[in-house]
């Protein structure tokens, strides 16, 4: 979770940044449902969600080293 909380979230369609993650959501088997993302201070004055959004395990493109890329 710690490594995930890192990486920068990235919307693929128009490049910009999402936010961070701030928690995930598991169902009972341990599988990852979605993560919530909440914007940074910075990007809550430019966001389309001033507050968390969640994104589902099927809308992530990749994973990359320092950046998951998602398809909002």
């Amino acid at each position: 979770m710690s490594d995930l909380q890192m990486k920068d979230i990235v919307n693929t369609k128009d490049g910009k940044k999402v936010g961070k993650i701030v928690d995930l959501v598991v169902n009972e088997g341990g599988e990852i449902l979605y993560l919530v993302v909440e914007p940074t201070k910075f990007l809550k004055k430019y966001a389309a969600f001033a507050t968390e959004t969640n994104i589902k395990f099927n809308q992530i493109v990749k994973f990359g080293s320092d950046v998951i890329l998602v398809e909002l």
